[in-house]
């Protein structure tokens, strides 16, 4: 049940004396390890890759669209988002227990979607095809995942919940995050199947996927998952394109996951966390602290990519880097029980989503009403709307950052506010 060094550490511990491999229990300081081999990778490594693309020549070619500073971009390293698969499964893979659901649900999405992207921008610049892979794969492999996923999370007899038993008695515990190793006296919890989530804002703020299909009478709640996977599909196919539009200026999307993906750790380690779960009055996932330590390479990797992808930008992550950013943030959300705060915490997303849609169908519906088309942004997503507005790019990165540091916020304070 111990992660990769563990082991190495506990034999170097035994033959040598050399103490240590008791601290690799302690789920702060696997994250900590993480995030810094995350920095450090996509920071040191990334620059190779870069000069590799560059030697390849796997260069971004532009559509003209008339946006200032576009044309500049020609040539500039795509597929970068190598860089950030590559720095969050390597101390993954080192410090995080592998045998946990969680984390195996995790590297699957991020080594799936990674694929999916990968050939995407493979087909772009290899094969001279700006198109890329059709949408209607790129939708159909979001499809799988998310079947899978959402199969896997309603079936699989790890994926539980703890509430109090009736007449909650104290006894002795191992500590909330499943590797601290201490014991301490807490509230007796039933060990139970569920499909519950959390619902903002509201006092009592939960939410059965089962409970629309009451009208079946007894047994119901098997059927929950004729709700629960489609719903998986759908959050996992917006999440992972919404961050895909949003990949349109240097920065932006990069920094956007990073900082959501730094407030979703924060309510995966108080959702894992037994003593912080019954504090705050919220749901408690057993297993699930383990995922802080997969969101803490996530937060890093985003950060050293960062360093080469702020403006002007030394390489863009591409479809392999943005498709699988969203699908690690949906399904993570969803896996900690807090999908429904996707639209506040990925608010940026929603909006530029929202953008597109309501651009194009005015723009169709105007058409088939008054012979023309006509739009209600300068040009969508909204980001290019402000720069076809004469804002400077760095300044939308920026503002944009600030809007999504506030909706984390108001995301995390959630917990209580209700």
């Amino acid at each position: 049940n111990r992660e990769v060094l563990y082991y190495l550490f506990q034999y170097i511990e035994n033959e040598f004396g050399f103490p240590g491999a008791s601290v690799f229990q302690y789920i702060s300081f696997r994250a900590a390890l993480s995030v810094i081999t995350s920095l450090l990778i996509s920071m040191v490594f990334g620059k190779r890759i870069i000069d590799y693309l560059l030697k390849k020549q796997v260069g971004e070619s532009i559509r003209d669209l008339g946006l200032p500073g576009q044309i500049e971009k020609e040539g500039t390293p795509t597929m970068g988002g190598l860089i950030i698969l590559g720095a969050i499964l390597v101390p993954v893979l080192l410090f995080a227990q592998l045998n946990n659901i969680y984390v195996q649900l995790m590297i699957l999405t991020t080594v799936w979607l990674g694929f999916i992207g990968f050939l995407d921008d493979y087909i772009k610049v290899f094969k001279k095809d700006k198109s890329g892979l059709a949408g209607k794969f790129k939708i159909l492999g979001q499809v799988v995942l998310g079947l899978v996923i959402g199969t896997v999370l309603f079936f699989s007899d790890q994926v539980v919940l703890r509430e109090r038993s009736d007449g909650a008695i104290v006894e002795n515990v191992e500590s909330a995050d499943n590797s601290e190793g201490i014991e301490e006296k807490v509230m007796q919890l039933e060990r139970i199947k569920s499909t519950k989530t959390s619902i903002p804002f509201f006092k009592n703020n939960e939410f059965d996927y089962a409970s629309p299909l009451a009208f079946l009478g007894p047994g119901y709640e098997k059927w929950a998952f004729l709700i629960f996977i489609p719903f998986v599909i759908l959050i996992i196919v917006a999440v992972s394109n919404g961050v895909n539009i949003s990949d349109g200026l240097d920065g932006l999307a990069t920094g956007t996951s990073a900082i959501v993906g730094a407030a979703l750790g924060v309510l995966a380690y108080v959702s894992g966390n037994i003593f912080f779960a019954d504090y705050l009055n919220i749901m408690y996932i057993p297993l699930s602290g383990e995922l802080v330590v997969f969101i803490s390479a996530f937060v890093g990797a985003c950060v050293g990519f960062l360093w080469y992808n702020s403006h002007p930008a030394q390489v863009f992550m591409g479809d392999t880097g943005s498709l699988a950013l969203g699908g690690i943030i949906a399904v993570f959300a969803i896996s900690i029980r807090k999908e429904l705060l996707i639209p506040i915490l990925c608010g940026i997303f929603l909006v530029e989503n929202l953008s597109v849609v309501i651009q194009v169908g005015y723009f169709k519906y105007t058409k088939r009403r008054y012979g023309e088309g006509r739009r209600v942004f300068k040009m969508a997503p909204l980001h290019h709307h402000y720069q076809k507005m004469g804002m400077h790019e760095s300044k939308i990165v920026t503002r944009f950052w600030i809007v999504c540091v506030m909706l984390a916020v108001l995301a995390i304070i959630t917990l209580k506010m209700r």
